[in-house]
């Protein structure tokens, strides 16, 4: 755990959310959310620093990953993108969080996203490290230029049966080349990767990123829980709390020109940096970097409260 963060968990509707704490019970909360393939410790170099400036952090593991688990063998073990926002939501329900500013990246960045848009009021301010990034599942089946289909590998293995037991057998394996590919300047040892590895193993955790995979490629049904909240993310809502989106300049799987024009998506106060030399899993990379955007939307919504 990072320093002076407490392990908790709390109910939702449908999952046991694990997650991590530190800082002053009446500081101002930040929710830090990690993606796939990753966990709780990709926020290590964040939290301690947002902490030491007078920030409460709440770190939670998403479903399929560490020790969140669900509440029932009967759920839908789905990892659509609503599922993500909702689980985000109940967090904040379960936690008495009225507000709160949201910072993600890869999947975590998508669950701020739909908060952010669908939720507003429920947002301080919001730091999307990749971009604005729900999914335009209506338009799944239209091709992208070839090199973005090229880095997409991963995505059509997940389509097939090879690919889920590929992901079954080789999990370590197949989620440290990711790591590699995706950030092909960040530096780390067996321990430092094994220390998150063992999230993996949650007994989730191929259902959940085999589901994600396929459903936003339009080869799985959603849950139909869900159905309402998807689709008003059709829509691909505005975001109209305040911004600080940051990119890795050398991200391996979603280069920093894809969010070149993306303050079309932001109807509040945006700003967007490229970190250069950080690359996809950027809060491990560039933890200072992070800091500095969530300090940067304390002082603007401060001068705007």
């Amino acid at each position: 755990m990072s320093r002076g963060s407490i392990e908790r968990h709390v109910d939702t509707v449908s999952l046991r959310i694990a997650y991590e704490e530190s800082g002053p019970g009446d500081g101002i909360p930040v929710v830090l959310l990690h993606g796939f393939p990753d966990d709780v410790r990709a926020w290590d170099g964040v939290a301690g620093e947002l902490v030491e400036h007078g920030f409460r952090t709440v770190v939670p593991y998403l479903r399929g990953f560490g020790p969140t688990q669900f509440l029932g063998a009967e759920s839908f073990r789905s990892g659509q993108q609503a599922a993500l926002g909702h689980d985000l939501l109940g967090l904040l329900d379960a936690l008495e969080i009225d507000r709160a500013f949201l910072v993600g990246f890869d999947w975590g960045g998508r669950a701020a996203c739909i908060v952010a848009a669908l939720w507003p009021e429920r947002v301080r301010g919001l730091v999307p490290i990749g971009g604005y990034s729900i999914q335009d599942i209506a338009k799944a089946r239209t091709p992208a230029p070839p090199e973005s289909e090229r880095r997409g590998w991963y995505k059509w293995y997940f389509n097939t049966e090879r690919g889920r037991n590929g992901l079954t057998r080789n999990r370590r394996e197949f989620c440290r080349l990711l790591w590699n590919l995706w950030s092909p300047n960040m530096k780390f040892d067996d321990d430092t990767f094994e220390r998150t590895a063992a999230s993996f193993d949650n007994p989730d955790f191929v259902d959940i990123v085999i589901h994600s995979y396929r459903h936003r490629q339009g080869t799985a049904p959603g849950d139909p829980a869900l159905d309402a909240i998807e689709a008003r993310l059709s829509a691909r809502p505005p975001i109209g709390v305040p911004t600080v989106l940051l990119h890795g300049g050398a991200d391996g799987v979603d280069p920093a020109e894809g969010t070149e024009g993306h303050e079309r998506f932001f109807t509040g106060a945006y700003e967007r940096r490229v970190v250069p030399g950080a690359g996809h899993f950027l809060p491990r990379e560039a933890p200072a970097e992070v800091v500095a955007a969530v300090r940067r939307l304390r002082s603007t919504t401060a001068a705007t409260s």
